[in-house]
């Protein structure tokens, strides 16, 4: 996916931020369900669409408790119910919710869905009681969505259960100063509060239709700001990880190897691409 070149949305108002950008994500989700990328079809035939360092920081979840916060239309999240977790997934797209839960019907999985903006998951996934959670989980591509990670981190936080798990896996921020053709360097990598405002013609599957809502509002979030957001909630730090490989041509440079993994050429010096934490909070 490229984009053209994006303007900071300093007369924007923030009301419009959230509404642009589910405008956007409503009418990604029949694309995304047809499209081979997401491959729904070999997913309800048996496949997992995990990756190697969601499985190694989360081997055993069988009888847990899980969330999966942003989870689009649930494919991750009914990946971890096949490893045994008890899960619930949350996403404020209605279309998206609505695929995942058939989904679940269609290959025989009990999963809650639940249609609610992240920064109301607490009363939303308990109707205004409190509930908590094994394992709270974020996938990619969710933080850049967000203008306010001190709110996020509340809402997440407070959904781990005391002994819990919060594990988190992201694009990484370093990779978006360089532009979206080469690996010049075009964006800061502190960028501020504001957004970034984008016009993607296309969404990021293969053989996407024009879309009719191309705005979307977007932050870059790095990765000390994550760190010291969760800690000041709490949650104590036990894994951290950075990997040389991401999960799409975010470059025409990259080379697709196993599965669905895109690296550097070799020869090539290596860069942060992917980013995985995993922390608990005290029992």
């Amino acid at each position: 996916m490229s984009h053209p070149d994006p303007k900071t949305a300093n007369s924007a108002d923030p009301s419009e931020w959230f509404d642009t950008n589910h405008r956007n994500w409503d009418e990604r989700v029949p694309t995304h369900l047809a499209s081979q990328s997401y491959d729904v079809e070999g997913f309800k035939k048996g496949g997992c669409t995990l990756r190697d360092f969601d499985l190694e920081a989360l081997p055993d979840v069988e009888g847990k408790d899980l969330v999966h916060l942003q989870c689009h239309f649930g494919l991750d999240t009914l990946s971890w119910a096949r490893r045994g977790a008890r899960v619930t997934g949350l996403d404020f797209s209605g279309p998206a919710i609505q695929a995942a839960r058939e989904i679940a019907a269609d290959i025989g999985i009990d999963a809650r869905f639940v249609e609610a903006n992240v920064f109301d998951a607490r009363k939303a996934l308990g109707d205004g009681a409190t509930i908590d959670y094994d394992i709270v989980y974020t996938g990619l591509g969710a933080l850049c969505w967000l203008p306010d990670l001190e709110r996020w981190a509340d809402e997440a936080v407070g959904l781990v259960r005391p002994g819990g798990t919060l594990f988190l896996a992201e694009f990484h921020p370093f990779t978006d100063v360089f532009a979206d053709e080469d690996l010049s360097v075009q964006y800061p990598y502190f960028q501020g509060a504001e957004p970034m405002v984008w016009e993607d013609e296309f969404s990021y599957v293969d053989g996407a239709p024009s879309l009719k809502n191309r705005r979307c509002y977007e932050w870059f979030h790095p990765i000390s700001e994550v760190l010291n957001v969760l800690a000041q909630c709490g949650l104590v730090l036990e894994q951290a990880s950075e990997h040389d490989y991401t999960l799409f041509p975010r470059w025409p440079c990259l080379e697709q190897k196993e599965g669905k993994i895109f690296r550097l050429p070799e020869g090539t010096p290596s860069l942060p691409l992917i980013y995985t934490l995993r922390l608990r909070r005290p029992a």
